[in-house]
């Protein structure tokens, strides 16, 4: 339980009316204790002294509110402050002393090594790569697959990690909420502007947000984590490699340890795949949220009587000024206020494509052959200068002349030549050389060539 590893006045520096204080003092003493170049945990009982009186010189205190009987004076130097504090702390079991020969020496328990880092981490709220943690994820699995009797323990860091992401990514959501929530219940336009901007732009949208909507999207390696678990689902040789050594690592009997093993797949593979669900419940709230901000701007200036008046007092005196007396604008930013970028422009809501499946058409080998067909039918009806010329060759055959009743029409190709025998001129340019070699004469008779065309009679001679 907590509080089995807890003191019980744990929490009492951080509950009073001296809180803030207390704050101060245990943040400095969070970067005394956890120095990475500390070798020995145990510091002097002046440097932590020391160190407090430093935290108290820099907040500058002038104001302290009585915790015991005893104290019933008001500090009256720095000294004081620090005695007070010091005793505080030891009092209530953040700070442990333990005296070796001569000297006096402060050190942190285990537990509360563990809470002071977890409350420095809520204060300053650092910002968290995501891409980082995906990456930790893919890399630890790719470890533990791909060595899974020597690193399969590496599973279990990826689940530890994956788990974290996850509380980060509810945690963000909620943040929303409660941004949402405050925003909502403030009348002061000015106040939900600069709480927008304070809050949401600067530690929500820049440190987790902004992440999540860049093209290099730490979840594009999602699918690839999924896969590879879903693989080792089903790779028995793996799934007993890795058990065998959760057995060696947690000093568990077989299937205990195979049930660990399954466990810590199943929750990666949980987590990732309700990313997409919970990406989009965050991308509602933000939505509200930016709605609700860039409602504000724009009713912003409507409810601020005279502005419209004064603005156009201002726009008729810079009239009347010279171009080179006119002042210089020193508090615009880069992106006007009024423009797509502002916030009176929301950014749109996303709208997520719904996957599909991809199936390849098989066409009709009926549809096929009939296309065939019709190329091959459309290239016999092409015209061709070198066919007609072949064409007129072969009935001339040795002779200088030849009327329309000696021409043979016997195929598709014959009928376009026969066409176009008696019209060479109007192929152009690609024609004129053979048309100069024939000159045909027309005569007032209508034939039937090869009982397949009717047309007027003529007869066409070589040149020589």
């Amino acid at each position: 339980m907590l509080f089995n590893k807890l003191p019980d006045a744990i929490f009492l520096p951080l509950s009073g009316q001296n809180r803030q204080i207390y704050q101060a003092v245990l943040l400095e003493l969070a970067d005394l204790f956890f120095d990475e170049d500390l070798i020995d945990p145990f510091i002097p009982r002046d440097l932590v002294r020391s160190t407090i009186e430093n935290a108290v010189v820099r907040l500058g205190v002038r104001r302290w509110e009585s915790e015991s009987d005893d104290d019933a004076e008001p500090p009256r130097s720095s000294a004081d402050y620090t005695n007070r504090i010091y005793r505080r702390l030891v009092e209530c079991g953040w700070l442990e002393e333990e005296q070796r020969i001569y000297r006096q020496y402060v050190l942190l328990t285990p537990s509360i090594s563990y809470l002071l880092r977890s409350l420095v981490a809520i204060a300053r709220l650092e910002k968290r790569s995501y891409g980082g943690a995906v990456l930790n994820v893919l890399s630890s699995l790719e470890a533990a697959i791909n060595d899974p009797v020597g690193r399969g323990i590496t599973l279990s860091e990826a689940a530890q990690t994956a788990a974290d992401f996850s509380a980060h990514l509810t945690d963000m959501l909620l943040g929303l909420r409660e941004m949402k929530i405050s925003l909502s219940e403030s009348k002061n336009p000015q106040e939900i502007v600069r709480g927008f901007f304070d809050r949401f732009v600067a530690n929500i949208l820049v440190s987790d947000y902004k992440t999540l909507k860049t093209r290099n999207n730490p979840f594009r390696y999602r699918r690839q984590i999924i896969s590879m678990l879903r693989d080792l689902q089903f790779d028995l040789l793996r799934i007993e490699q890795l058990s065998q050594h959760y057995q060696l690592q947690y000093e568990l009997d077989y299937d205990s340890a195979e049930a660990m093993v399954h466990q810590h797949i199943n929750r990666i593979i949980r987590i990732f795949e309700s990313v997409d669900q919970r990406l989009s419940a965050i991308d509602d709230f933000r939505y509200q949220l930016e709605k609700r901000v860039a409602d504000t701007v724009r009713y912003m200036d409507k409810t601020t009587p005279g502005m419209a008046a004064r603005l156009s007092r201002l726009i008729a005196e810079l009239g009347q000024k010279k171009r080179g007396k006119l002042p210089l604008p020193t508090t615009l930013e880069e992106v006007g206020f009024i423009s797509p970028a502002s916030v009176r422009s929301p950014m749109r809501r996303r709208v997520e494509a719904q996957p599909r499946v991809i199936t390849r058409n098989e066409i009709d080998p009926k549809v096929l052959e009939l296309r065939r067909l019709f190329k091959e039918y459309k290239e016999r009806r092409e015209v061709k200068v070198d066919r007609i010329e072949a064409y007129l060759s072969r009935h001339f055959n040795g002779s200088d002349r030849v009327k329309a009743t000696d021409f043979a029409i016997d195929s598709v190709e014959d009928y376009i030549c026969f066409s176009y025998v008696r019209h060479l001129q109007s192929l152009g340019k690609k024609a004129r050389k053979v048309a100069s070699q024939y000159r045909i004469e027309f005569d007032d008779t209508y034939v039937c060539v090869a009982d397949v065309v009717e047309c007027r009679g003529f007869e066409i001679h070589r040149n020589s």
